[in-house]
């Protein structure tokens, strides 16, 4: 590994693979599946990877598919294994998937649904893939989610962070790991009265599409319900470049607080011309001018350089956690790439698993045998402690990381440090609460497809 080192800054995470005794679902329909979309034959399987390789997120998404090159190679055996030696279940022995080989493909999302879409339609027809994994857009991420439904893929959402995908769009052949806007706002509002206040008024910038706006409603809910008020919530466009017109605005409005609810390049962006205009050196309402971002990646975090300094926000996962998972990731990552992996590497490479680990467990590539040792699964092992795959929405439960961007960083990776180690019961939510589609919002019946 080489020109970064390994240091863990921040809270412990506690838990472990290692003596944890979690259930497994018995599998009660699977043998009775027959006749499946690309049911694969001879002695390799095919996974698709659909990633932005340009665009807004690319960043992300080009980490999302080393991290996912890296699963296959542990799935076949090569290199260290990684979180298969700290994965509660035990299913996988680095023999591919059913004792077939694991291929894939790739395709580029190019942050548009349109494009996305037509990527992942190549794949299953041309290409004869099984599953799809990836998406660094929750647009996207629906939208090919939907596709995925309607062809009889299993579609393994990579980061997509609007409460829509497992609410109102849940779909029975689609499944999240990552965590979502609700699960932000309910970690992030407890820290930021702590820190910054309960008398607070905020202003939002907000990214005019599905995860933009969920994650404002999350976060306008939280903050609300702990006395903040909110001046304005002003929707932007997706890979905008320049938002100082939108900035302006904020300087006459009464707010001491700028919600970014931006992501990747946009919101290194719109902070960095945030602190360019001068608001973090501004006193509103007699307080110092505070700028949060509820959904942080490290990627962003070092693009947006000083900016990001004391500024706090949410994730998914960090390397900086000291958890055997995160130990062996982050080494065969480290080793492989030369770098540590971001929140979004580790959704990727960690639902390529699951869901080799939920063909393995149902005997059967078939998405319905699939689905049904996914739902209701409980594990361990992965990174986030001890987590459940709800079988409602197929939205996983667990751990919620509140960051901060650091004082002090000593490489151009720890630029955010762990304020808490936010416990999954307080993110939990009901899978008819209204955010989330309600009592109308279900997953449907799985698709095998042909």
């Amino acid at each position: 590994m080489s020109n970064f080192k390994l240091t863990r800054r921040g809270m412990m995470q506690t838990g472990g693979a290692a003596g944890l005794v979690l259930a497994t679902p018995t599998l009660l329909t699977a043998g009775s599946h027959s006749g499946y979309t690309n049911a694969p034959t001879g002695s390799t399987v095919k996974i698709g990877f659909n990633v932005p390789q340009t665009g807004p997120y690319s960043e992300e998404g080009l980490d999302e598919l080393r991290a996912q090159e890296l699963a296959v190679e542990h799935l076949n055996g090569i290199g260290d294994g990684g979180m298969l030696n700290t994965f509660s279940s035990k299913a996988l022995d680095g023999t591919g998937i059913l004792g077939k080989k694991v291929e894939f493909v790739t395709g580029d999302t190019q942050t548009k649904s349109d494009a996305a879409r037509a990527s992942a339609k190549s794949m299953i027809e041309k290409d004869q893939v099984v599953m799809i994994n990836g998406g660094s857009s929750s647009g996207v991420a629906i939208a090919v989610q939907g596709l995925c439904q309607e062809a009889g893929i299993i579609f393994m959402a990579g980061l997509t962070h609007s409460n829509d995908t497992t609410g109102k769009d849940r779909k029975a052949n689609g499944f999240r790991h990552f965590f979502n806007g609700y699960m932000s706002g309910a970690a992030l509002a407890p820290i930021l009265g702590a820190n910054l206040g309960t008398d607070r008024r905020a202003y939002h910038l907000t990214s005019d599409y599905t995860w933009g706006w969920t994650q404002s409603e999350s976060m306008i809910a939280s903050t609300e319900a702990m006395g903040w008020t909110t001046a304005e919530n002003v929707l932007t466009p997706v890979g905008a470049g320049d938002f100082s017109s939108y900035i302006a605005q904020v300087l006459g409005s009464g707010a001491d607080t700028l919600i970014l609810n931006h992501y990747g390049g946009d919101m290194i962006n719109s902070l960095t011309q945030s602190v360019q205009f001068g608001l973090r050196d501004k006193v509103v309402n007699g307080k110092n001018f505070e700028i949060v971002v509820p959904l942080y990646s490290e990627l962003m975090a070092a693009g947006a350089g000083e900016n990001i300094k004391g500024v706090y926000g949410s994730m998914n996962w960090n390397w900086q956690l000291q958890d055997a998972g995160t130990a062996a990731f982050v080494k065969s990552f480290g080793e492989k790439y030369g770098r540590p992996p971001s929140n979004s590497a580790h959704t990727c490479y960690v639902q390529t698993l699951l869901y080799a680990d939920a063909v393995t467990r149902g005997g059967s590539f078939n998405p319905c045998a699939v689905g049904e040792a996914l739902e209701d699964f409980e594990f361990d092992g992965m990174g986030n402690g001890p987590t459940l795959y709800r079988g409602a929405d197929h939205q996983c439960f667990k751990d919620v990381l509140v960051m901060k961007g650091a004082e002090n960083p000593t490489n151009a990776y720890d630029t955010l440090e762990i304020v808490e180690v936010t416990p999954r019961a307080q993110v939990e939510y009901p899978s008819n609460h209204p955010m989330f589609g309600g009592d109308e919002a279900s997953v449907g019946s799985c698709n095998p497809g042909a």
